[in-house]
């Protein structure tokens, strides 16, 4: 089974960013409009488009993805200009741990009225 090709599949370059990305996702959705065309084309067609964005939205899963892109995708053979220079390493960082405690909830002055 052939690996589906997410770029292409959202009409994007891959070095496109999470904007474009969204950008994209969005123009396409409204072009299907699955909650109006309820058929099993529109069906399949929303659920690729949906797998390409979720993925491709994540950093972390769009970091997995390019690896194995590039070697799907971008083989030696295939090529016989010279090779592009490689992408820089994407860094992200995941912070864990808690967060800084919120400040004590305030309210105001309360008028307790006899209950009625």
């Amino acid at each position: 089974m052939e690996m589906p090709d997410l770029y292409e599949e959202l009409g994007v370059e891959p070095s496109a960013t999470v904007e474009v990305i969204t950008s994209a996702f969005r123009r396409q959705v409204r072009e299907l409009r699955p909650d109006t065309r309820v058929d099993a084309l529109t069906a399949e067609r929303f659920g690729r488009l949906r797998s390409a964005y979720e993925t491709l939205r994540d950093p972390l899963r769009r970091a997995a993805y390019d690896q194995t892109y590039e070697r799907a995708y971008r083989s030696p053979v295939e090529s016989p200009r010279a090779p592009a220079p490689p992408r820089p390493p994407r860094r992200f960082v995941v912070v864990l741990g808690t967060t800084a405690p919120e400040p004590p909830l305030r309210a105001g002055p309360v008028r307790w009225e006899p209950h009625r």
